[in-house]
């Protein structure tokens, strides 16, 4: 190993899914599957809010960014901090529909009968950081992401 070497492994997962709830519940379980092999265990605190932010991201991409015959992307990466005993996870959500850019809804009235629209309230709270930008190669749409600090298991 050379000085320029870091000791601690960066791990990636990038895949394509159908825009559809389906697709949606698969990248959840993959996400899920993926972290527990890197070191972050099914039904650890940070398990369970790294697959709700991605759930999240992924439920917005395919009920906000769905276009017929069109998929959503979903990069899921683990960056060992070299200085502390945690790691920053970073979920990338890619949708083809750049027009709908993500805010965050205001506050409803804890009466208010709504089914959803509180999505971006969760990973606001739930993440450390969290956005978007254009989607990279000038292709349509954007990308949503979030990250959040774990500490290191393995």
């Amino acid at each position: 190993m050379t000085a320029a070497q870091s000791p601690l492994t960066v791990h990636q997962f990038t895949m394509r899914f159908s825009s559809t709830p389906r697709g949606a519940r698969l990248a959840r379980r993959l996400c899920g599957t993926r972290l527990d092999a890197w070191g972050i265990p099914y039904g650890s605190d940070a398990h369970d809010v790294l697959i709700l932010v991605a759930a999240e991201l992924c439920a917005n991409a395919v009920r906000h960014g769905h276009l017929t015959g069109r998929d959503f992307h979903v990069l899921l990466t683990v960056d060992p901090a070299t200085d502390t005993d945690t790691d920053t996870v970073r979920i990338e959500v890619t949708d083809t529909r750049g027009e709908r850019i993500p805010r965050l809804p205001a506050p409803a009235p804890e009466d208010d009968p709504r089914d959803g629209g509180r999505g971006l309230l969760l990973v606001e709270a739930l993440a450390d950081r969290w956005g978007w930008t254009p989607r990279a190669g000038g292709g349509p749409g954007k990308t949503v992401w979030a990250e959040c600090t774990a500490p290191r298991l393995t």
